[in-house]
């Protein structure tokens, strides 16, 4: 279950994005992204592909929020269709559902590892669990592909599309033959942020549940 709720790292395709002039290679951008970004906030729309008798075609779009300091501290709240809270707060996992009311727990640990969240949430050391080759240009971005060493993992490989040093969306393919896909606005790097901003608080009355 952790890996497919991790899947909020997932792979997108970009719409209404103008073709730009030649930038730096993917692998050049992305260590950028790394070495400058320590934390990042933004917003984020997901969407779920299915291939049908060889037609892609968007199952399930969702969107929200997102905030992340490196390594493994984060929120991750959608908010729409349905509500529901991703939190890691550097040692444990919380999962949040707000209709059911319900918090499970898991311990954080190596978690991330070749999990999609690791691109973003997780430590620098991205090359560790990752083999990561150039992917193109596609939609205006320069794209980088990841494929996890582990075969411990639902996911094949995970597209990142970067433009200016900052990763606009990801790709990402699990073992299924699924693809959700991911972009980003309004993406902040390095925004201030409160000692306690990724402390989670259970709420009242939820009942808990720890893997």
């Amino acid at each position: 279950m952790l890996a497919a709720t991790l899947a909020v790292a997932g792979a997108i395709v970009i719409n209404a994005l103008a073709p730009s002039r030649a930038e730096a290679a993917a692998l050049d951008q992305f260590k950028q992204f790394v070495a400058s970004t320590q934390s990042a906030k933004g917003e984020f729309t997901q969407r779920q592909v299915r291939t049908e008798n060889g037609v892609a075609k968007v199952v399930n779009t969702s969107s929200g929020s997102f905030v992340f300091s490196r390594p493994g501290k984060f929120i991750w709240t959608y908010q729409k269709p349905y509500e529901q809270l991703i939190q890691a707060d550097g040692e444990k996992l919380f999962i949040y559902d707000k209709d059911l009311n319900q918090v499970t727990t898991k311990k954080l640990g190596n978690a991330l590892g070749s999990s999609p969240a690791a691109i973003l949430f997780g430590s620098n050391d991205l090359e560790k669990n990752f083999t990561l080759k150039e992917g193109g240009t596609k939609e205006g971005l320069e794209w980088l592909e990841a494929v996890p060493k582990s075969r411990d993992t639902t996911f094949e490989r995970i597209g990142i599309g970067l433009k200016n040093g900052t990763p606009m969306a990801m790709e990402l393919h699990d073992s299924f033959g699924q693809v959700s896909l991911l972009t980003f606005g309004s993406f902040e790097k390095n925004p201030p942020l409160k000692v306690n901003s990724f402390s989670f608080t259970v709420p009242k009355g939820a009942d808990v549940f720890n893997n």
